[in-house]
């Protein structure tokens, strides 16, 4: 079973972002443990990084995410501009693009877009210790500016709506993916995909890049594209090991399987 951990952002004397006195904590607080008592309702193995009011700084965060062993991170938080009514909308920040976490971020933002919010696509953020310190795949869902009225009445009117989307999101993209997979781990080979490209020497080039940083990569066919993976597992523990061996070294992917 897939093992989430949903983070709630700031918290304790770090009240994030705030508006006409409305918190950013406060809403992380509600919105994380909406969504993960909704994962923990469809069958998911769920942790939280906080369930109250204190403090964690992002590195504790991702510490935590990385001693409770999961295998996807979510962190949920309320986006600010520099004046009020000044943007609105969702927007996902991922530390790579091209991998299972940007998957995750384009399947919630197009789900929390179904409930009302403009949708502002997914985003790499390499200065986010919670996403570049952790050791699984790990997305910040920024759900709407706190500092937009229109994104609050959305928030307010379909508080349950947003969490349902949030959950959905990772569900359709991540759980029911990995469940499956674990399933039937017995029964297949297991791979990262790390990169795909449209150019047979492009997906070269990479591969030789994955080699010198001392992993074992292969190229896989696919159509009219060119797949790079690395490695070859019977467990799909070990094939989410060497997932996090890659992330470690800047590389974002995700666990197919070889058939």
């Amino acid at each position: 079973m897939a093992r989430v951990i949903v983070d709630a952002g700031h918290g304790g004397f770090d009240n994030g972002a705030s508006y006409e006195g409305r918190l950013e904590k406060d809403d992380n607080l509600n919105l994380a443990l909406a969504v993960g008592n909704i994962l923990r309702d469809n069958g998911v193995d769920v942790e939280f990084t906080r369930t109250e009011d204190v403090y964690q700084s992002p590195s504790a965060k991702a510490r935590i995410a990385n001693e409770l062993g999961g295998d996807l991170l979510v962190s949920i938080h309320r986006n600010s501009a520099i004046e009020p009514n000044l943007y609105q909308g969702v927007q996902s920040l991922v530390y790579n693009k091209g991998g299972i976490s940007e998957a995750v971020g384009n399947d919630i933002n197009a789900r929390l877009a179904l409930v009302g919010f403009d949708n502002l696509g997914v985003e790499e953020r390499k200065n986010l210790a919670v996403l570049h310190q952790s050791s699984m795949p790990a997305v910040l869902v920024e759900v709407g500016f706190i500092n937009s009225d229109e994104d609050n009445r959305i928030l307010d009117n379909n508080f349950l709506e947003t969490a349902d989307a949030i959950a959905q999101g990772i569900l359709s993209s991540f759980v029911n993916a990995t469940n499956t997979a674990k399933d039937q781990e017995e029964e297949r080979i297991y791979s990262v995909q790390v990169r795909v490209f449209s150019n047979q020497g492009n997906a070269m080039y990479f591969l030789e890049e994955l080699e010198e940083q001392g992993f074992q990569g292969f190229i896989v066919p696919m159509a009219d594209l060119f797949s790079v993976q690395v490695g070859e597992f019977d467990q799909v523990d070990d094939a989410m090991k060497e997932l996090s061996n890659l992330k470690k070294s800047g590389y974002e992917g995700m666990i197919v399987t070889l058939t």
